[in-house]
């Protein structure tokens, strides 16, 4: 048992470690091999471990058996005398030495107090005696090959998935426990081949091997233990006897005598039938730990490099974590906090011109679709009236007007996902065409252009009843389309948070991060840990864009209110020099008389629009016996302005767009966020914070010392190790 003993030190080691960083620190996914138990019920697993631990104990786990893991740490003693047992608490991760009886019944209550359900807590339990192998082992629940009734039955189901979850963990060697027999009979190696094809972290061990002395002779006896063909060669397998006796009497003799002695019989049995030396090392108990031996010195050696590295690597984030509290409760000392939360909006609202411009590897990111989608998935939460949701009634739906932006009008880079510039460019291809569906909602009657025209066919002009009737008409449904535009770029300003806070947050330690500002990383972490911070920034934001709304909307309706007032004068054309058959080559500055000559020639041909319409009024008739005629060409007038004036507002909508929201917020945010003030309220949170993050620094400096224990001994025992060599 002595070289068994020499690996006590690292067992301990490891063990220890493993405890502090589960339990100390609450990380479950750490590097560390271990060996699970697993089974049907009675095919041995339960005496197998006493086995191992050299002394004959029974846990008493009810009459459902056990429903939770066993974490079983046997520490071999060099010191003869009685055997130690020790559980640790599941409160206070302190182990605490009992009596042998009083385990049992910890261990007992543990199972019992689930009920018919199961649980992946374990309880714990260390034996350190001189007469237990040196080794760590998981016994999990037996499989349950039937049940008696639905509650059964569904027990049986919660095992299999509790022990499944841990055969699927490949840092597990599984110890399958099967009762020897026929080799292609056994169920839970199957399971195990299932999820470890290759059998590389599969051990089976066959028990009970002297009920088949009789039946093994020198013809069949190597073909018995290869499982006439039905165990793969890779496999390591071990048949064995483990101490038993007649049900309800007492040991017979010292239990760890009668283990040597069925152990004893296992390879004199096996000799005598003329087993080859190759198959010898595969029977017995003592065959087993003497495998084991090895097996746990290469799995638990070579753990020590991997949770070094694991070690290093969260001794790494607990530093960062401690420093950026450290940095937050500075920063947001009282009579720093109000600069400090500006200074964040400020780094914020610059960073936004920075996404605006264009930045690669950002989330989220949207295609048209999602985009629109959630849009109206938005406004629809809200109850949203006050515009119009769809381009036209025409469209039977939301996904009626996606086919037909995606399939007739084929917006570019409809199904890429973008974010920023990118997306605020297709966006404004699309209210673009939302906005060209605008019509005049009603027909104009005979009624309406007689009462537009006056009392008397000779009071106004047909220009004014033109004008007065565009403004009744036309004016609102346009109206709704563009408060439609407004609230798209509102909500995808509002969208646009979380790819900033990201891009701020992505510079630290990469190479662009020399093209922006130092502070944006720092002050991202700021905003991501602190939520008031963040609560202030967002707030001030979203009210910026909430404010750019209005103003964009009510600048907007300015705009149409005046156009459709004089619908002449904003149907002007544009003025354009003639520059036919002239090449860039000859282009040269203009002299004074050229300059003199050009300027009447521009406004002669800004005016051919207004020309045109002016014409149409003049060939509508002023005589009251012609006023069907009037009226018909007064409705195809009003038609042909209104479209002139809608297909100008829309070939211009991206000047409207950045001209009175994009820019105006752009260049006000940052004053806005340099002019957060803090309420009494929120100066109440950020004390709250501050007194928080005192018992989180300690925290934080109490993980370092643990991973710095942990480190310490794992390194000072490595090196040990390397001197022995």
């Amino acid at each position: 048992m002595s070289t068994v003993g020499a690996k006590t030190e690292l067992l301990n080691l490891l063990g220890d470690v493993k405890a502090r960083i589960q339990d100390k620190l609450g990380i479950v996914d750490f590097p560390m091999p271990q060996f699970i138990l697993i089974g049907k019920q009675s095919v041995g697993k339960s005496r197998l471990i006493e086995t191992l631990a050299g002394e004959c104990f029974n846990f008493i786990s009810g009459s459902l058996g056990s429903r939770r893991p066993t974490v079983l740490e046997f520490r071999h003693s060099p010191i003869a005398g009685p055997s130690k047992w020790h559980v640790r608490d599941r409160k206070t991760n302190q182990w605490q030495e009992f009596p042998i009886d009083r385990v049992m019944q910890i261990v007992g209550a543990a199972h019992e107090e689930l009920g018919e359900s199961v649980s992946r807590e374990p309880i714990h339990v260390r034996i350190e005696s001189n007469s237990c192998v040196d080794m760590q082992i998981v016994d999990l629940p037996g499989f349950r090959d039937f049940a008696l009734d639905a509650g059964k039955q569904n027990l049986a189901d919660q095992i299999e998935q509790l022990v499944t979850s841990f055969m699927q963990d490949k840092r597990n060697v599984m110890l399958c426990v099967e009762q020897a027999g026929d080799a292609a009979n056994l169920s839970t190696l199957a399971r195990c081949r299932k999820l470890d094809p290759e059998l590389k972290r599969t051990i089976l061990i066959r028990n009970k091997l002297d009920k088949y002395y009789s039946d093994l002779t020198q013809e069949n006896v190597g073909k018995w233990v290869d499982g006439f063909g039905d165990l793969p060669e890779t496999l390591v397998r071990f048949a064995l006897t483990l101490p038993w006796w007649k049900d309800g009497e007492p040991c017979p003799k010292p239990f760890n005598q009668l283990k040597d002695e069925m152990n004893s019989n296992d390879l004199n049995q096996m000799a005598q039938k003329g087993l080859s030396k190759r198959y010898m090392a595969t029977i017995g108990f003592k065959s087993f730990t003497a495998f084991m031996e090895q097996k746990i010195q290469q799995m638990f050696a070579g753990a020590i490099d991997p949770v070094l590295t694991n070690l290093k690597d969260l001794k790494t984030a607990a530093t960062n974590q401690k420093q950026d509290l450290e940095n937050e409760f500075r920063d947001t000392d009282p009579h720093r906090i109000l600069s400090t939360t500006r200074d964040c909006g400020i780094s914020f609202a610059t960073a936004l011109t920075h996404v605006m411009e264009g930045v690669l590897d950002l989330t989220p990111v949207l295609n048209l679709e999602e985009e629109l989608r959630s849009f109206h998935s938005y406004h629809q939460s809200l109850g949203s009236t006050h515009f119009s949701m769809l381009p036209s009634e025409d469209f039977c739906g939301l996904s009626d007007y996606i086919d037909y932006l995606r399939n007739e009008i084929q917006i570019g880079a409809f199904d890429v996902e973008v974010n920023g510039g990118a997306q605020f460019t297709r966006l404004l291809n699309e209210v673009e065409i939302f906005l060209r569906f605008s019509e005049i909602g009603v027909e104009i009657q005979k009624r309406d252009v007689i009462q537009a025209r006056g009392v008397s066919m000779s009071s106004l002009t047909w220009r004014d009843v033109v004008v007065k009737l565009l403004s009744h008409e036309a004016h609102l449904p346009l109206q709704r389309r563009v408060a439609y535009v407004g609230e798209r770029i509102k909500w995808f300003f509002e969208n646009q948070k979380d790819a900033v806070l990201l891009f701020m947050e992505q510079l630290e330690g990469s190479p662009r991060s020399n093209l922006f500002s130092p502070l944006f990383p720092k002050h991202a972490k700021l905003i991501r840990q602190n939520l008031m911070i963040k609560h202030a920034v967002w707030e001030t934001y979203d009210k910026t864009c909430a404010r750019q709304l209005r103003q964009f909307v009510e600048l907007f309706e300015n705009m149409l209110t005046s156009t459709f007032s004089n619908p002449w004068v904003f149907l002007k054309g544009a003025t354009q020099n003639d520059t036919k058959g002239e090449d860039l080559a000859e282009a040269m500055l203009p002299s004074f008389d050229d300059t003199k000559g050009r300027i009447p020639k521009e406004i002669q041909s800004r005016s051919g629009m207004e020309a045109t319409l002016s014409r149409w009024l003049h060939d509508i008739p002023t005589e009251p016996h012609e006023i069907d005629e009037a009226v018909d060409m007064v409705q195809m007038l009003v038609l042909k302005t209104y479209g002139f004036i809608r297909s100008q507002v829309c070939d211009q909508v991206e000047l409207f767009a950045e001209s009175f929201f994009k820019l105006p917020m752009m260049r006000r945010l940052e004053e806005d966020m340099a002019l957060i003030e803090l309420t009494s309220e929120d100066k109440a949170n950020y004390e709250a914070r501050r007194e928080r993050l005192i018992p989180a620094i300690a925290k934080e400096e109490e993980s370092l010392k643990e991973i710095n224990w942990c480190i310490d001994r794992l390194q000072g025992f490595k090196l040990k190790c390397d001197a022995r060599a």
